[in-house]
């Protein structure tokens, strides 16, 4: 029959899912309560997951060694602790430093960007009308932006005691992620039976696997990065060398996106000191980036992704438009879980098809 037929279901799911999303988007006010609730704890939670992932481990680890569960928790609340104290006492004092010096020139850097920049719009009556147009939109952008700084400045300082706020949230996730994780999957799993709950307990899993692979592997590879970075920046000479590597650490967790972000700052202090140094900072982003394309992350991450690139490019785009910034950092890991559940969804058809196959 034609209902029968997977094409014909899943063009009516598609279709049921585009009459839903459509459903939402117009009664969406009723449901402005649950978006502010779920703003709140977005972060917090996210961030709560991420620590549960790389943390996992050890309570394993711990409780393996016969160590009470209440015991172990405790033992990785202070162990992440301790590792944020170290990390501190070891580069905040530097990073401090450089921050300082940083502001301090920052009205010189200013100047010399700006210089640059001029030189540009000087040279801009040589360029295609296109590109001139492009560089006037992007004056007027600057100036709108310097005449707004001082609400620039205000949103950032909310957004940042906002943040704090979300932090002191973190521990309490992580905390009833490391107790309770365990319940998840039975819970759900509960309400089948048979071969279904089987394949549910399966799916769970593989979807377990694959945030688990993404986020440690995400941030292992974001750490080397770093390191990688912070080598190049100490053999050029770059001033604000651990600084400017901790942002591009930071910024690699980004998808595609972050190495490119990360050398903006760096090319800026670059062209200001010395406009050479800049092509060794745009060629030691460049190694940096292949050495960790080519050999870093295949061999942290294997295959547990298996995401093509113009697949990851595309994805960026669209979760940019959609959702801004967290959909760019997001897009990936969500699409790697939906991927290995539809995977688990045609492997679930094609044991029934033979099941039906042999008993015909």
């Amino acid at each position: 029959m034609l209902t029968n037929k997977l094409w014909f279901q899943a063009g009516v799911g598609i279709i049921l899912a585009l009459v839903i999303i459509r459903l939402f988007i117009e009664v969406q006010g009723i449901f402005d309560p649950l978006f502010i609730i779920a703003g709140t704890v977005f972060v917090p939670l996210l961030l709560g997951g991420v620590l549960f992932y790389l943390t996992r481990p050890i309570l394993y680890f711990l409780e393996k060694r016969g160590l009470p569960k209440w015991a172990s928790i405790i033992s990785i609340i202070l162990a992440i602790l301790l590792a944020f104290w170290l990390f501190y006492a070891m580069i905040g004092p530097a990073v401090t430093k450089q921050v300082n010096t940083l502001v301090d020139n920052f009205p010189e850097i200013v100047e010399e960007v700006e210089g640059y920049a001029q030189y540009v719009l000087d040279q801009r009556s040589r360029l295609p009308d296109s590109i001139q147009e492009q560089i006037s939109d992007m004056t007027g952008s600057i100036g709108n932006l310097a005449s707004n700084i001082g609400s620039v400045l205000l949103s950032f300082t909310m957004s940042l005691v906002s943040g704090v706020i979300s932090l002191v949230l973190v521990p309490f996730f992580l905390i009833y992620l490391l107790i309770d994780h365990k319940k998840f999957v039975p819970f759900v799993s509960g309400f089948f039976s048979g071969e279904r709950k089987s394949w549910i307990i399966k799916t769970l899993q593989d979807v377990d696997k694959t945030l688990r692979a993404y986020i440690q592997g995400q941030l292992f590879v974001s750490f080397l990065v770093g390191i990688m970075l912070l080598i190049g920046y100490w053999i050029i000479g770059l001033e604000y060398a651990l600084l400017l590597a901790l942002i591009g650490m930071v910024t690699n967790v980004i998808p595609f996106l972050g190495p490119y972000i990360a050398v903006i700052p760096a090319m800026l202090i670059a062209l200001v000191t010395d406009p050479i140094q800049a092509v060794w900072v745009a060629v030691i982003m460049l190694v940096a980036q292949q050495i960790e394309s080519n050999l870093i992350t295949p061999n942290v991450m294997g295959n547990a992704l298996d995401v093509h690139p113009l697949t990851v490019i595309t994805l960026i785009l669209a979760a940019g438009n959609i959702a801004g910034l967290w959909g760019i950092i997001l897009a990936i890991p969500v699409y790697a879980v939906v991927k290995s559940v539809v995977k688990n969804i045609y492997a679930r058809r094609q044991d029934i098809g033979k099941t039906a196959t042999k008993d015909v």
